[in-house]
């Protein structure tokens, strides 16, 4: 059973902006804080964000004042708003919510 459904990646320009979203089963949702990862081509997968259940948010120095994370309790989804994207945010980013990984969407910043 899918507990974690990511979905938003794709191709962008540096500079650019996307909004990665995930959808997960309301039993993650309620009781767990939430997070994004991402694993870099030949890097070890790292933190890139959270989110409490009170909405209160940290985030790896790498990304701060770039990425915003935030949740919608109603959708039971968390998404992950990126701006100013450079190549090297380039990588496949994971919501993690508990114990559960999503599948993973593909973000890459080319020209």
């Amino acid at each position: 059973q899918v507990q974690l459904v990511e979905s938003g990646g794709g191709l962008v320009q540096p500079g650019g902006s996307l909004r990665l979203s995930c959808a997960a089963s309301r039993s993650i949702f309620s009781n767990n804080p939430m997070g994004w990862y991402r694993q870099r081509p030949g890097k070890a997968r790292e933190w890139v964000a959270t989110i409490t259940t009170g909405a209160y948010s940290r985030y790896a120095d790498s990304v701060r004042g770039r990425f915003t994370i935030s949740r919608d309790n109603a959708k039971n989804t968390v998404s992950l708003q990126m701006t100013s994207l450079n190549p090297e945010d380039t990588a496949v980013y994971y919501c993690l919510g508990g114990e559960f990984w999503g599948q993973g969407t593909q973000v890459t910043v080319s020209a």
